[in-house]
């Protein structure tokens, strides 16, 4: 073999090198691209899921706090009914107190 044609192979192995190591860096940015958008579709995918579960604890909470606020409202409706009917009860019994202690002076005086 010749030197040119030995040098012209050196030339083409060296060429063939580069376009490989061209080719790997190009690859090894492509995979770290795509690492980075799976790492953020993941950490999306994971934000969604816990944000989903929290605004399920959430309603279920608020559910809950409603149903006891029915409850306390329900509870205080009839206390209120209850101190009404014992009041309305004893109102008769104040009327009456109270016009014969009006009455008393009236009576004195005359």
């Amino acid at each position: 073999m010749s030197r040119t044609e030995i040098l012209t192979q050196i030339k083409g192995a060296e060429k063939a090198a580069d376009e490989k190591v061209e080719a790997a860096r190009i690859k090894s940015r492509d995979d770290i691209s795509n690492a980075r958008r799976n790492a953020v579709t993941k950490i999306q995918n994971e934000e969604a899921k816990i944000r989903a579960s929290v605004d399920s604890a959430i309603a279920a909470k608020n559910k809950e706090l409603a149903d006891n606020r029915d409850e306390f409202l329900k509870q205080g409706q009839v206390e209120a009914d209850e101190l009404e009917t014992s009041s309305a009860a004893k109102m008769k019994n104040v009327k009456d107190f109270l016009y014969k202690e009006f009455e008393r002076p009236l009576d004195v005086t005359s």
